[in-house]
């Protein structure tokens, strides 16, 4: 299957993403040598899949516990007419957020935020509430956190699994 790029990706390009996603670090010596290519044949199909957008860029994943913020919530937000959260605020005003969705249905916004403790998802709570009703949901436990993306070989047409195999990744 490939994506919306000016050319199908080809199975060198998949060798390419899944080692890159492995790990990003890698020199393009020795991604080159994993994929079967040479350093410089390695460094210009990446950067023609970053230029393609196909690779959106490169970071460290941090744990937000390691770091002091053990609790992690999913909220969804139902913004109050005139007081959209995206609207009206900025990414600066709330810290505490680690991703943010549009969303259809009875709630406009699914936010995941890491926070240091009840207290400070109480008091989050009160700053976002000023924008609309919330539902929090408390992450008691991650089953897949980071998942590889994969679908060189996905057919859209097939049945998914019945069996998801959920694991920590």
């Amino acid at each position: 299957m490939a994506l919306q790029t000016e050319r199908p990706l080809d199975g060198t390009d998949w060798k390419l993403l899944r080692e890159l996603q492995r790990d990003a670090r890698l020199s393009y010596n020795e991604l080159g040598r994993r994929v079967g290519l040479s350093a410089p044949a390695a460094a210009e199909r990446v950067r023609k899949l970053e230029d393609a957008g196909v690779i959106m860029g490169y970071g460290a994943r941090i744990d937000p516990a390691k770091v002091g913020m053990p609790l992690l919530a999913l909220i969804q937000l139902r913004c109050a007419p005139g007081k959209c959260l995206l609207k009206m605020s900025t990414v600066a005003e709330f810290p505490e957020v680690l991703e943010m969705h549009k969303l259809s249905g009875s709630h406009c916004s699914l936010l995941k935020v890491a926070l240091a403790s009840m207290r400070h998802l109480e008091a989050f709570n009160e700053r976002l509430g000023t924008h609309g009703a919330l539902v929090v949901h408390i992450v008691t436990s991650s089953a897949l956190t980071h998942r590889m993306i994969d679908w060189e070989q996905l057919d859209v047409n097939v049945d998914p699994p019945t069996d998801p195999g959920w694991a920590e990744h």
